[in-house]
C-alpha cells in the first residue's frame, strides 16, 4: 500500500481570463473568454493524485463559500481526504485571477481569503508532506513537522523572507521549481545552485515545453559523491489552457515517488499527467487515472510495466 501524502497549501477558485495581448500600465485590452473553476495549487495536487489512485490529505484553509460552491463535494469524489482542513467562518475562500495570452504567457494576480490566516495556523504532526505555495512562516512550521518534505515554492516565493526559505530548504528532500523560481529562491535564500544541490538530494527544475531537469545526488557514507542530471522530456500535446500543468506534473511524480518508482521515471511519470491537464481549460477537468497514464506513457517513453 502507497503512503500517503499530506499536500499542504492554497485551495481556491481560479477565474481564467484569455486575452489575445496583455494590457500595458494605464491601457486595457478585450477579454476573449473568462470562466471559474476550482483551483489552488494543494488542492490541485492533492486532486490529481487522488485520481490516480494515491492516498492523499489536504491540509489548506478554507472560507464560508467552499461548501456554498461544493467544492467539497467535487474532492471528495475524487477521493481527497478532507479531515484536517482549517474552515475559517469570516472569510471567503482564495482567488486567483489568472490572464494568459494567445502565447501562452500568464499573469497572475492572487486574493488571499482564507489562506491570509495560514500564518497564525500551527501544522500537523505527518509523515510525508508536499508542501504547495503557501505562506513561508506556516510553511517553515510544516518543514519541521513532517518526516519527508517534497516543496514547490511556486508564485508566493516573492513574499518569502530568508529565514524561513532557509528553514525549509534546510528540511526539503525534494525541491521543485521552474526556471524562474530557482534563481529567486537562490536570490532570497542567499545559496548559489551547487548549495542547492548539496542540501537536497532530489531538485526538479521544469521548462514548460523544454522539459524538466532531474539532479539527483549519489550517497556515500552518509555524503553527496556526485551530482546525477537527467533532462526529461516533455509530452507535447495540443495545449488549450496551461493553468495547472506544473501541479499536475508534482502530483505524477510523487505519486510514482511513493509506489517506488525510481525519480527518472517519476519525472517521466510527471510529464505525462500534465500532458492531460493542458488539454482542457481548468486544473481539475481532465485528470487521468493510473491506466490512462499508464497508455500514454507508453507512447512517449520506453514501456515497462507500470502496474502495482
Amino acid at each position: 500500500m502507497s503512503q500517503r501524502i499530506s499536500v499542504t497549501g492554497h485551495t481556491s477558485v481560479d477565474y481564467l481570463l484569455t486575452v489575445e495581448t496583455m494590457a500595458g500600465p494605464n491601457a486595457s485590452a478585450p477579454a476573449l473568454d473568462c470562466q471559474e473553476y476550482f483551483g489552488g495549487g494543494a488542492a490541485n495536487v492533492a486532486a490529481a493524485i487522488a485520481c490516480l489512485g494515491g492516498d492523499v490529505e489536504l491540509i489548506s484553509p478554507v472560507g464560508k463559500d467552499f461548501a456554498q460552491k461544493e467544492y467539497d463535494k467535487e474532492l471528495q469524489e475524487f477521493g481527497v481526504d478532507l479531515s484536517k482542513l482549517y474552515f475559517i467562518p469570516d472569510r471567503s475562500l482564495s482567488k486567483a485571477f489568472i490572464i494568459t495570452d494567445a502565447h501562452s504567457n500568464q499573469t497572475t494576480y492572487f486574493y488571499w481569503g482564507a489562506a491570509a490566516k495560514l500564518a497564525e495556523m500551527e501544522p500537523p504532526r505527518v509523515s510525508f508532506v508536499h508542501m504547495v505555495t503557501a505562506d513561508c512562516f506556516f510553511n517553515a512550521k510544516m518543514s519541521q513537522a513532517a518526516d519527508f518534505v517534497s516543496f514547490d515554492p511556486g508564485q508566493d516565493l516573492i513574499t518569502y523572507q530568508k529565514e524561513p526559505l532557509n528553514t525549509i530548504l534546510e528540511n526539503t528532500d525534494i525541491l521543485f521549481a521552474n526556471r524562474h523560481e530557482i534563481e529567486l529562491v537562490m536570490k532570497i535564500a542567499e545559496k548559489t545552485f551547487e548549495e542547492l544541490k548539496n542540501m537536497i538530494d532530489l531538485i526538479v527544475v521544469t521548462r514548460d515545453k523544454e522539459g524538466s531537469t532531474l539532479y539527483e545526488n549519489e550517497i556515500a557514507d552518509g555524503k553527496c559523491v556526485k551530482t546525477i542530471e537527467t533532462d526529461i522530456k516533455a509530452v507535447l500535446v495540443e495545449s488549450v489552457d496551461p493553468t495547472g500543468a506544473g501541479d499536475a506534473y508534482k502530483a505524477g511524480f510523487l505519486t510514482a515517488f511513493v509506489k517506488g518508482y525510481s525519480p527518472k521515471i517519476c519525472c517521466q511519470i510527471g510529464s505525462v499527467v500534465s500532458s492531460f491537464v493542458v488539454e482542457k481549460v481548468g486544473c481539475q477537468t481532465n485528470l487521468p487515472d493510473w491506466n490512462r497514464m499508464s497508455e500514454r506513457y507508453a507512447v512517449h517513453f520506453d514501456i515497462f510495466d507500470l502496474n502495482d
